[in-house]
């Protein structure tokens, strides 16, 4: 009798409960392609913007939905980020606090040697780490920063874990050079939508981080691009910047979603928090929109508990940096993630 309760309710789960789904999903689901990409590419900031506004029970159930169809709900891909180069950098982003601009307490210090990020990623691997990820403060990599990089990608491809690189702006060539090395993610994100962009970095403009963009997609490399929410944008900005995220062609396959962490020193410290719940609902309304993508969830986990964190992964994320330090701040512990994967029942990748 259990059983037959058990295979009915699964059967039910599985079946679309389009009389519950939003006119708006129905239609974009209709029209999603074996690539995850929708053939019109359709998803307008104002049609987000109504995804955002739905109530929380209807669009946490709508995305649950929408990722049960693509992915398994209770597996959690992991992975690690170290900084390979920290501090120094020439650009203004108001969140970031290795601009050498802003007195942080970062100094800027020289690139790791090919020894210190091997033994680096093979710790990670041994703790469940299935992608390497290493961030350099960089406007942009020069010839010889690329030279480095491909023995250090090459290495590190080596021990069996996906790699992945946000080095900053590409030049042209280099994402081949990079590609060849065997990288095969490269994250660049936009940060917030265009129309806030100019509050938060004034350095680069938003074209400058499309055409690197379209340098990664050329090359052949899975595209890692997100944004930061918290800093002070609306909702429309937030579904502006989701809207940019989607109609890339294709959208990326790593879409990290951050929580600003407020470092004193840079302009965004002191910025009135992002409601909790306002975060969710980004998490819901990039899995809606980028089905087949892994959104992660990445910087500002410390200061999540495991409620919102719990709810993240309900509305759809499915993805978390894994280890206690990112670039420069600071990250759950490792053992204290997989406490909370066991009370929720959560698999790594």
């Amino acid at each position: 009798m259990i059983c037959f309760i058990l295979n009915n309710t699964q059967n039910r789960m599985n079946q679309p409960p389009f009389n519950l789904l939003s006119n708006i999903i129905k239609k974009q689901l209709d029209q999603t392609t074996d690539t995850g990409v929708t053939a019109l590419s359709s998803w307008g900031v104002s049609q987000i913007e109504a995804l955002l506004d739905l109530p929380f029970n209807d669009l946490i159930y709508q995305a649950q939905f929408v990722h049960r169809q693509y992915h398994d709900a209770n597996t959690v891909q992991l992975s690690t980020l170290i900084s390979i180069k920290t501090g120094g950098c020439s650009e203004d982003c108001g969140y970031c606090p290795q601009a050498a601009r802003y007195h942080t307490g970062i100094d800027n210090e020289d690139m790791l040697s090919l020894d210190k990020v091997v033994t680096a990623a093979k710790a990670a691997k041994k703790q469940g780490a299935s992608r390497f990820c290493m961030g350099a403060a960089w406007r942009g990599p020069k010839q010889r920063d690329i030279v480095r990089m491909t023995e250090i990608i090459s290495a590190v491809k080596a021990l069996g874990l996906e790699t992945c690189a946000t080095l900053g702006m590409l030049k042209p060539g280099q994402a081949e050079q990079l590609s060849q090395a065997g990288l095969d993610y490269y994250n660049h994100n936009l940060d917030t939508a265009p129309e806030f962009y100019g509050e938060v970095i004034t350095t680069r403009d938003y074209r400058d981080r499309l055409d690197t963009l379209e340098c990664v997609r050329s090359a052949g490399m899975y595209v890692c691009c997100g944004g930061i929410v918290g800093m002070g944008e609306s909702r429309n900005a937030r579904a502006g910047l989701i809207a940019q995220l989607v109609n890339l062609n294709p959208h990326p396959e790593s879409v990290p979603i951050n929580n600003l962490v407020q470092v004193e020193g840079t302009p965004l410290y002191g910025t009135e928090a992002l409601d909790p719940f306002e975060f969710i609902r980004t998490v819901a309304a990039a899995r809606i929109t980028m089905p087949k993508a892994m959104v992660r969830l990445s910087a500002g986990r410390s200061e999540m508990s495991e409620v919102v964190q719990a709810l993240c992964f309900l509305a759809g994320a499915n993805s978390i940096f894994y280890g206690d330090k990112l670039l420069t701040t600071g990250n759950p512990e490792v053992e204290q993630d997989k406490v909370m994967f066991k009370k929720l029942g959560l698999q790594s990748l």
